[in-house]
This record gives C-alpha cells, structure tokens and sequence, in this order.
C-alpha cells in the first residue's frame, strides 16, 4: 500500500517536532479569539507534560505576552493597521523543551522604523539584572502608557524577569520587502 505524500510530509513534521521536544506550535493569523483557544491547549499541554505550578505560570504568562505582541505590532494584518480592536496579525510562536529548561520562541514581522528603537530596549533589557528588571516592573505598572505603546511597557520586562537566561532577539531582513523585518523573541525558562 502507497502512503500519500502528505502523509509522508506529516510523518517527517511530527518526528521533527518529536525530536525537538515541541510542546506547541502555531503559525498563523493571531486575534483575540485565537490566543484563547491556544492558551487553553498550551495550559492543558503544560499540566498534563507534568511542568510544575510556578514554571507553568512563567510559561504562559511569557506565551500569551509573545501572542499579545504579535497582535499588537505584526506588521503582516488582514485587519486595518490603525485597528486597535479585533486584529488579526501573522506570526509564529514555538514552546519546546531542552535540557531540563523550556524555550519560548516567537516571530513575526514588523516596519523596519521601529526595529532599532526595539533593539535598544531588548540590549538595554539584556544588560539588566533581575532586581533591577523587578524595579522596572514596578515603576510601569505606576506609569502612563507610552505613545504608539498597546501596553503598559510590561511585555518584554515580564518575559526578561520570568526567563532564566536574558531575552535572545534578532531581526531578519526581508529581500523583497526592505520596508519589513522580522523580529525573533526567545525566552529561556
């Protein structure tokens, strides 16, 4: 009997995933209702993989900060860009486990106006210890939030001060769109 190719192709994808330890793995059109049905899977894919209570909640609360990025800023929308209600925005996002630690993996592309203002904060982010993120977790719950800013500033100081390791972020640039780059957001936990 003859496998069908695609077939084939899941049984190559799902030994991959296998192999890397996936855990979850979207990519997609994000919205509101689509982060919930994922939220769902991922808490239920983290209960039932054994993760412990505060690993677990460092988890998903990095999981849904990646999904709410996504939303907020994918440059790539089947939604007005100026929406601020009910978008939809392209993007990806990967938890896996490695070694005892579990990786968060996020990307989507974004206006390449806005990548080096981003980079200076993720390095500026990087270079900080944990107290000093926890202050500045402080400080943003108590600020306005920034022009152009869909949140309180919280997002990546949330994922800096859950992960063990600092945020691991690059930028690709795109060939056929110098206007876009796509942003990759790692957190170690």
């Amino acid at each position: 009997m003859n496998t069908p190719r695609i077939m084939k192709d899941f049984s190559t994808s799902f030994e991959i995933a296998c192999q890397q330890r996936v855990i979850f793995y979207y990519v997609g059109y994000f919205s509101q209702n689509v982060v919930a049905a994922m939220a769902d899977a991922v808490r239920l894919q983290l209960e039932m993989s054994g993760v412990n209570g505060p690993t677990r909640r460092k988890l998903f609360s990095s999981f849904i900060e990646m999904a709410q990025n996504i939303i907020h800023y994918s440059a790539d929308s089947l939604t007005p860009g100026d929406q601020d209600n009910h978008e939809m925005r392209h993007g990806s996002v990967c938890i896996s486990e490695k070694e005892g630690q579990y990786l968060l993996q996020c990307a989507n592309p974004i206006d390449a106006t806005v990548a080096e203002d981003l980079r200076e904060r993720l390095q500026s982010l990087r270079s900080m210890t944990l107290e000093e993120i926890k202050q500045a977790c402080r400080e943003s719950l108590r600020a306005e939030t920034p022009e152009g800013s869909k949140g309180a500033g919280l997002g990546f100081l949330t994922m800096a001060r859950d992960s063990s390791e600092p945020l691991e972020f690059d930028f690709q640039p795109l060939q056929d769109h110098p206007e876009t780059v796509v942003f990759n957001l790692k957190a170690t936990i």
